[in-house]
């Protein structure tokens, strides 16, 4: 776990305090991560930067993660960003993980990019798993509330025509 990690956490800007909690809580686990998005303490004397500046910023600070994490709150699905975000991801190449904002894993709407982009989200206790995920190893599927997802077996073959 010595290894730094890039990492862009996608949110709505109303989740800043959940993603400050998030770094913390990976930093506690021992993971050396750098976060990249742009939040609130990112504003120099307390000024948002124009609509233009900040889509410029995500894309370059997308570009340089590793990781993709989405924090996936109440009003996630809303946000004037987080879509372009993970399509953005999706389009380099990057590793897109989902986690739950504490408490809301069985009531939210995940993002349009992230259902057909994204794996299943991870609820917000499991930080061993998101920093397994930063560090490249296999992440197990696993349902909202933690415990792991069996294998889905409901597949329907369709044979097409000439």
């Amino acid at each position: 776990m010595a290894d730094s990690h890039n990492v862009f956490i996608s949110h709505k800007g109303g989740d800043d305090k959940q993603v400050q909690n998030l770094k913390a809580r990976l930093k506690a686990q021992g993971y050396d991560v750098r976060n990249f998005s742009v939040d609130s303490t990112n504003h120099k004397d307390g000024r948002r930067p124009s609509d233009a500046v900040i889509a410029r910023l995500l894309r370059m600070r997308v570009s340089w993660s590793s990781t993709f994490i989405c924090l996936i709150g109440p009003d996630t699905h809303t946000s004037k960003y987080v879509n372009d975000e993970i399509k953005y991801a999706h389009d380099l190449g990057k590793k897109i993980v989902g986690m739950y904002t504490y408490g809301s894993a069985n009531d939210v709407e995940l993002p349009e990019a992230f259902k057909k982009y994204g794996g299943t989200p991870l609820g917000w206790n499991s930080v061993d798993k998101l920093g397994d995920a930063i560090e490249g190893k296999n992440m197990p599927a696993e349902n909202a509330d933690g415990s792991t997802r069996g294998p889905i077996y409901n597949v329907t073959r369709v044979k097409c025509q000439k």
